[in-house]
This record gives structure tokens, C-alpha cells and sequence, in this order.
């Protein structure tokens, strides 16, 4: 049994938790990350691979997906064990260790860093006949590979962020770029809606998908309505992309015995929660004037662990050395 015992389980294996099990590397802790997608990144790899991100202290702008590959590598001296697809649906706390029941088996922690970001993910998809049988064939809720679009006509749904920056970013790609938006006016930043005005993207609004038009079990154009004003035209293309946003839940998490604010756990600014062995990190957790960015949750990952080592034995000293010297 003592052999299946980890140091720190680190449930989430987004940017927060995979810093987190960097740092649990550098303190000589037996580490294990669990995440319920079938890759680490978390939103990050999820959501938008391709985009750029300004807020990572010195990066001028990293692409999602690149920053997301530096951090798998920080890691891998390590040897972490790493368990995707599985959800952690309980916990309980015995004498010395939590058991963690997942939907695949039972693990065994001396202390639990919760990194799960605002939850799992789901994308609001189309409500259009046909819509299941085209996913990941021509119809797409998110993108992992802009090449996948080159030379190919495009069409983009949806109003907000995604919407308009992958349209932009196509345009540099795709043979055409066409955006479709049930409003007038688009969600987005005023500088990313007035760089689309600019740019070469076709722009239909205010209109809806009516029909996805197949033949040979192939798309090969969709239908639009502008219901006010009867209009209907039909656009032929090679892809659909779909950004109507994703829906986030916790899951069994938001059952488990801890303090919740909203749908954050409540942390102290140790980051260890209600209770004692348990931290949160990231966006996942909440605390007076805590401010919800990816730097934050890189902050926050060696003060969870530092915390976790000195609550598995209190004799460790709280504040390490530095990495230079922990590396030396």
C-alpha cells in the first residue's frame, strides 16, 4: 500500500496544475496529476491552441498551445504518473492519506492541490439537423491545427472573442473566410471588430444557420435566414466552425465537503481550503482580491505545494531555497 501512497495528487492538469507539479518536482515530492480530458492543457489546449496569450510574465504574447508545451516539458524530468480521461468523483479523508475515487479506480494521496479551472467543458453546439454526423469531419467547435484549414472555404458562427479572432486568423490560411452572427453588432474587442471590417472576411449579419446541405454524406454548403427580413441565401464551403461559447460545470466537485463561494472553492491565501491537506489553485479558487489570470495561478502552484510538503510533515521547512540552489 505505502508504495501507492503519492505526496501530492494534483487534480487538473491545466497551466496552474502543471506549474504546481513542476514545483512538486523541485521539492522531491511523489506527484500524480489526474485530468478528465484525454490531453494536459486544460482550457488552454481545449479551447484555443492557435491563440495568443499577453499575460505570462516574459512573454511578449506565447501561443496557448506552445505555452502549454513548455510547461509538459518542465515536467517530464520528473516522471510524474499522469492519468487522463478520469474524473475524480470523491474523496475521503483517512488517518495519515485521502482515498480519490475516480470513474476508473481509487488513489492514494498524502495531500490534494485542486488546479481544475473553472470546471469541464462542453461546447454549445448547433441545433441543426445533421449536426452530430459532420463533427470533426467538417463541422468544429474549437481548433487544433490552423494548417487543417488551408486553401479551404470557411465558414465561422457566433458573435464574440473566438468568433472574430479565428476569423481573422483564417484569413491569413483559407482560401475564404466567411463570418455569420445572429446580430448586427459582434461581442468582441472594438479593435478586433474593426480589424474585421478592414479585412478581406465576408460578413453576414444578422443571420442564422437554417440547414447544413449534404450530399454524397458530405457538406457542401450551409443555408442562412435573416428571419425579420425573410432573407435566404445559401453558402457554399468546405468547413464549418461553430463558437457559441462553451458551458462549464464542476461536476462532482461542487458536492464535495469544502467551502464554496459561488462556483469557486474558497481558499485561504495559503491556498489550502476548509479542509486541512486540501489546496485550490487557479481559477477554481477564490479568495479576498483574488484576480482570475493564468500569472495568478502560476503564483499560487509553489505556495500549494510548499504548504502541501509542510502539512505531510510539519518538521519541512515552509519557505524552500531557491530553484538555483534546489537544482544545484
Amino acid at each position: 500500500m505505502n508504495e501507492n501512497i503519492y505526496d501530492i495528487t494534483i487534480i487538473g492538469g491545466g497551466p496552474a496544475g502543471l506549474f504546481a507539479g513542476f514545483y512538486a518536482g523541485m521539492r522531491g515530492a511523489k506527484t500524480k496529476i489526474i485530468d478528465v480530458l484525454p490531453e494536459l492543457g486544460g482550457q488552454l489546449s481545449l479551447l484555443y491552441p492557435e491563440k495568443l496569450i499577453y499575460d505570462v510574465a516574459g512573454f511578449p504574447n506565447v501561443k496557448a498551445q506552445d505555452l502549454v508545451n513548455s510547461l509538459i516539458k518542465q515536467i517530464e524530468p520528473f516522471n510524474h504518473s499522469v492519468c487522463l480521461e478520469e474524473e475524480v468523483i470523491s474523496f475521503e479523508k483517512k488517518e495519515e492519506y485521502f482515498t480519490l475515487t475516480t470513474d476508473k479506480e481509487i488513489h492514494y494521496s498524502k495531500s490534494i492541490i485542486i488546479a481544475a479551472g473553472n470546471g469541464s467543458f462542453q461546447p454549445r453546439r448547433l441545433n441543426v439537423e445533421g449536426n452530430e454526423d459532420l463533427e470533426r469531419k467538417q463541422l468544429h467547435y474549437y481548433i487544433k491545427d490552423m494548417n487543417a484549414f488551408s486553401n479551404k472555404d470557411v465558414v465561422i458562427c457566433g458573435g464574440g472573442d473566438s468568433a472574430v479572432d479565428w476569423a481573422l486568423m483564417l484569413e491569413e490560411v483559407a482560401s475564404s473566410v466567411t463570418i455569420v452572427h445572429r446580430r448586427p453588432q459582434f461581442r468582441a474587442h472594438e479593435h478586433s471588430v474593426n480589424k474585421l471590417h478592414e479585412s478581406s472576411i465576408v460578413i453576414k449579419t444578422p443571420f442564422v444557420i437554417d440547414s447544413l446541405n449534404q450530399a454524397n454524406d458530405k457538406m457542401e454548403s450551409i443555408t442562412i435566414i435573416n428571419p425579420k427580413k425573410e432573407i435566404e441565401e445559401t453558402i457554399p464551403l468546405d468547413h464549418l466552425i461553430v463558437n457559441y461559447g462553451f458551458s462549464s460545470s464542476l461536476g462532482p466537485i461542487k458536492k464535495w465537503p469544502l467551502e464554496f463561494k459561488g462556483l469557486s472553492i474558497l481558499a485561504k491565501t495559503s491556498t489550502e481550503t476548509s479542509t486541512p491537506g486540501i489546496f485550490a489553485i487557479g481559477d477554481i479558487s477564490t479568495y479576498e482580491g483574488k484576480v482570475k489570470l493564468i500569472a495568478t495561478g502560476f503564483g499560487e502552484a509553489p505556495t500549494a505545494v510548499n504548504n502541501a510538503i509542510h502539512f505531510i510533515n510539519p518538521t519541512e521547512r515552509l519557505q524552500p531555497m531557491h530553484s538555483t540552489s534546489l537544482y544545484e
